[in-house]
């Protein structure tokens, strides 16, 4: 239970990061690539022994976590990109909805119990993580031509968590995690610098050493985030479904209030009504 409060916790320090990053008028992309540097050295620090590297390419999980990196950084195009076009509550919903993808690979592939509580609280939950993630009046809005790219980012967020839960059980030793997130984070970050790289030469790029700060803030909680979350994945008492459901409720419910008493944030009732639900939700799954 201690991994998975503190991979809320990361989760939520992470929501703060970003709303800090608006504030000081942080470069995210910029941010975002150190980011994935700095989390990737910290797996490289947190692995115990000799860090192997000529056997890297050879082991099992080497293509799966050079194709995470990959999606990793395209989610992140892909969420600025919906950003723009719909609004951040479109993103915020398609986001942390995407829970439901890895819960019913849960279900389906591992053939995880469910029962009356369970069922219960996964369907609060989601009611839940809606109705406290849409901060306006009105709801999540879009262009019916927009709606491809909440689609992806839904898409890509429950890919993202699935795999992880997948890679997880199917070829990660105990000793092998720190290097497999150093493999994630560091292909996304190397991808990310070419796109950097790309700025410079259209002449777009302006260095500033706030980002430089900001990345390296962003990316420790993310690495914690990760690497507690699969630490929660191999813990018996629970099985991925329920991981999943207390996790992503625990991080909407946590980073709304956060929102409130830090950066003085106003909700609508729906938003209490999610928070409320969110907190039944939690005692329903675990109650499981």
């Amino acid at each position: 239970m201690i991994y998975l409060l503190l991979s809320i916790a990361s989760s939520s320090i992470i929501f703060v990061v970003f709303k800090l990053f608006a504030r000081f008028k942080v470069n995210t992309l910029h941010a975002i690539v150190i980011n994935y540097f700095t989390a990737s050295t910290l797996g490289v620090l947190l692995y115990n022994g000799e860090i192997p590297l000529p056997s890297i390419p050879h082991q099992d999980w080497f293509f799966s976590a050079v194709a995470l990196g990959f999606l990793f950084i395209l989610i992140f195009n892909l969420m600025a990109l919906t950003t723009q076009r719909s609004g951040l509550s479109v993103v915020s919903v398609a986001t942390k909805m995407s829970v439901v993808i890895p819960i019913l690979f849960g279900i389906l592939y591992y053939k995880e119990s469910l029962g009356f509580f369970k069922t219960t609280g996964i369907i609060i939950a989601l009611i839940a993580v809606y109705l406290a993630s849409v901060k306006s009046k009105d709801g999540v809005a879009f262009k019916k031509t927009d709606l491809i790219f909440p689609v992806l980012v839904f898409l890509g967020s429950g890919a993202i968590d699935t795999s992880i839960k997948y890679l997880e059980g199917k070829y990660l030793s105990e000793g092998d995690l720190p290097i497999f997130l150093t493999m994630v984070f560091g292909t996304a970050g190397i991808i990310g610098t070419l796109i950097i790289i790309g700025q410079i030469l259209r002449k777009r790029f302006t260095f500033e050493v706030k980002n430089i700060i900001a990345g390296i803030c962003l990316g420790v909680p993310n690495y914690g985030s990760m690497y507690f979350l699969v630490k929660a994945l191999r813990n018996d008492a629970f099985d991925s479904s329920t991981i999943f459901t207390i996790n992503n409720v625990g991080v909407v419910m946590v980073s709304t209030l956060i929102g409130i008493l830090l950066f003085t944030e106003k909700l609508h009732l729906k938003n209490w009504i999610g928070i409320a639900l969110a907190v039944i939700s939690i005692i329903f799954v675990s109650l499981s």
